[in-house]
């Protein structure tokens, strides 16, 4: 990518060396079209300073959208073209939106709920879980005041308005009962809910299937039930990551099992057609990530899973990165080295409780958390998961795992500044250009009712990747 912006901006003469005689003169232009979808695009960009005529095809937009469509895929692109209001209802120049992605430096946060309105809001939390859904942020339990869990699901309808105070709707409480440190993922049109703790301290190992249906009688509606999975599942946790590999997958590590012991276990749950039942089966490979609670897991189609971060065993907060490499035949656990030095100076990478989320272009943007002091973050970063080679790409390989380079980059924060927060939980809507952030543990102001300075957060702000403003109107 980085050669292809180079080679965009540099000078050259035409080659003259290709003859009009030439047999790829002779495709014709949806042939040539075909052709070229396949070349990488630092190779496409070389091709078209052959000639006028490869210049003038490259520079074709329905080629750009085809290139973005394979680079991000097809439901980020399409949500992307409903979603952004261009100028006079142009068609969006994919070609710079594509340069402009993956030269990302900053992002613009937008304040999205009112603590003083008279609107009903959910309660002020923290280790709760936030999923896109249906065109919904789905709301379920957390912790908060007290410590006590909480039981409820709230649903907030966002459509194409991004930027208003949204409304949110209680949808249910009681069922799943109360917890928090629990994960919940998206996989095709369900949420799958799992473990958690609750306010006894008691840690479960239950499996929730949740559906959200929009209808224009009664509105929004959301149903749990307790899924099968027979008799053998994980140990009940607390605290620990999980995501979907697939439509019919999902991936749980580590988290905080019985007597406070962190663990260090990879679970596979294989769902049924039908997600009427589940199987789960333990994945033991060797070398495997260590045991932690506080981290985060995140599927990247055609990469794998990424795990980074968390609270080890020493209680220390981690800044490790693995990969969990998928295949037809196996799935494996590869450690990514990296430089901290590659780390500006003064900046604290090693986090627990913050959130990691795809976003448009395939990379992770990593947001808030806290160190090992407990000192809450506001910072965001880019974890470029292209910068991972491939095992071929070095061999022998290395015995501690794969060594990456230039993989982390800082952005700057625009807009809105949050709190501090750290056990928040975000998400990002289907184009992976706008996310969502809700609640968490903020610094407060230290009175008996608050202890160590800390309090839950109710807020909700929006987060857009910042992009040229002449190419669109965000």
């Amino acid at each position: 990518m980085t050669t292809f912006f180079m080679a965009e901006t540099s000078t050259s003469t035409t080659s003259s060396n290709i003859g009009l005689s030439s047999p790829i003169f002779k495709l014709a232009q949806d042939h040539l079209f075909t052709i070229l979808l396949l070349l990488p695009i630092d190779s496409l960009i070389s091709f078209a300073r052959t000639c006028k005529r490869f210049r003038s095809l490259t520079s074709s937009d329905t080629l750009w959208e085809s290139i973005c469509r394979s680079e991000w895929g097809s439901t980020s692109v399409d949500a992307l073209k409903s979603s952004i209001n261009t100028k006079n209802n142009q068609q969006l120049p994919w070609m710079r939106l594509i340069k402009q992605v993956s030269q990302l430096g900053s992002v613009c946060c937008h304040k999205l709920s009112d603590p003083d309105s008279e609107l009903m809001l959910p309660t002020p939390r923290a280790s709760h879980c936030l999923n896109f859904e249906s065109d919904c942020l789905v709301l379920f339990g957390g912790g908060c005041e007290g410590g006590r869990d909480l039981d409820d699901t709230w649903v907030a309808y966002i459509g194409n308005d991004f930027q208003r105070m949204l409304k949110w709707q209680k949808v249910s409480s009681g069922i799943p009962n109360g917890r928090f440190g629990h994960s919940c993922i998206v996989i095709g049109d369900y949420l799958l809910l799992f473990g958690g703790i609750n306010d006894r301290g008691m840690r479960q190992n239950d499996t929730w299937v949740g559906k959200v249906v929009l209808s224009e009688n009664l509105g929004i509606t959301l149903s749990w039930r307790l899924l099968d999975v027979r008799s053998i599942a994980p140990p009940p946790r607390g605290a620990h990551a999980a995501c979907c590999i697939d439509k019919s997958t999902m991936v749980i590590h580590g988290g905080i099992g019985l007597y406070g012991l962190r663990m260090g276990d990879t679970w596979i749950l294989e769902l049924s057609e039908n997600f009427c039942s589940g199987t789960w089966r333990e994945l033991v490979t060797h070398p495997s990530p260590p045991a932690r609670s506080g981290h985060t897991l995140t599927c990247i189609e055609g990469t794998g899973i990424v795990l980074f971060g968390g609270r080890g065993s020493g209680y220390d907060a981690l800044h490790d990165v693995w990969l969990l490499q998928v295949s037809e035949d196996e799935l494996k656990w590869i450690q990514i080295l990296y430089n901290l030095q590659d780390i500006p100076a003064g900046v604290s990478l090693p986090r627990v409780g913050h959130s990691a989320t795809l976003i448009l272009g395939g990379r992770l943007l990593i947001y808030g958390g806290e160190d090992s002091q407990r000192h809450r973050k506001d910072d965001f970063w880019v974890l470029d998961v292209s910068k991972i080679p491939s095992n071929k790409a070095q061999s022998p390989l290395n015995s501690r795992g794969l060594q990456a380079n230039n993989m982390w980059k800082m952005l700057k924060a625009k807009g809105y500044k949050p709190y501090r927060r750290s056990f928040h939980r975000a998400c990002a809507d289907h184009s992976g250009f706008r996310l969502y952030v809700f609640g968490g543990m903020v610094d407060g102001l230290l009175q008996p009712a608050e202890s160590y300075g800390l309090r839950f957060d109710g807020e909700l702000f929006l987060v857009k990747l910042e992009l040229e403003t002449d190419i669109v109107r965000c």
